[in-house]
């Protein structure tokens, strides 16, 4: 599986997690989702792609960028709860990367 693959994946797994327990939001989730695969699709980093956090180019509009912060700082804490295995492998990566 690509790297841009299983980011999209985990990134999926983490709006999932979010919406799921924010059902008063949940109108945007599909949106969100559409968005980021979008915006990953047409990374010019591809597949050497760094995680967002740490690139230097920001893809996501100000509004997305916002949400999926959101989002992640919900989800990233709660996913070692929830997908131990995904959760391990980003740290790993994200050691790797630094």
């Amino acid at each position: 599986m690509k790297k841009t693959d299983r980011g999209l994946s985990m990134v999926d797994f983490m709006i999932d997690l979010y919406y799921d327990r924010h059902q008063a939001e949940n109108a945007e989730r599909e949106k969100l989702k559409t968005y980021v695969a979008k915006r990953l699709s047409a990374c010019p980093h591809g597949d050497a792609k760094p995680f967002c956090s740490a690139c230097k180019i920001h893809c996501y509009d100000k509004n997305h960028r916002a949400m999926i912060k959101k989002v992640m700082k919900y989800a990233g804490p709660r996913m070692i709860f929830y997908a131990p295995t995904l959760a391990l492998r980003h740290l790993v990566e994200n050691i790797r990367s630094k």
